[in-house]
């Protein structure tokens, strides 16, 4: 499986992506492209969880889909709290937050001009 993962397009990443965090019942999932303003990624994931269980599942199983579909590797930050966790494929970082969290960080104001709508799944 090693050599599919460069055949793998950061937009069909991003497409396992967003159906693995629908097919987890993620909330408010919103998508931010960052290509042609950050050298870290091509695109931001940002979604939801309702609570620090089903925050860390999402990202559980993210990473595992990920592993098994794609033969490619994510580095996770936060996963036992819960309450924000940092998913890092590469071209893809994916954030998933507890509601009250996402809402104190507001990340999605720290990355998109005033006035420019993200892209909602």
């Amino acid at each position: 499986m090693t050599g599919r993962i460069a055949d793998v397009s950061s937009e069909e990443l991003l497409d396992h992506i967003l159906a693995s965090v629908s097919d987890d019942k993620a909330e408010d999932v919103i998508t931010i492209d960052l290509r042609g303003k950050s050298s870290i990624a091509d695109y931001m994931v940002i979604c939801s969880g309702r609570s620090t269980r089903q925050v860390a599942a999402i990202s559980e199983k993210l990473k595992d889909r990920l592993k098994q579909e794609l033969g490619r590797g994510a580095k996770v930050e936060g996963k036992d709290q819960g309450d924000w966790v940092l998913i890092d494929t590469g071209d893809v970082i994916v954030h998933v937050f507890r509601p009250e969290v996402r809402e104190f960080y507001q990340l999605e104001k720290m990355w998109l001009p005033a006035g420019t709508p993200a892209t909602r799944a």
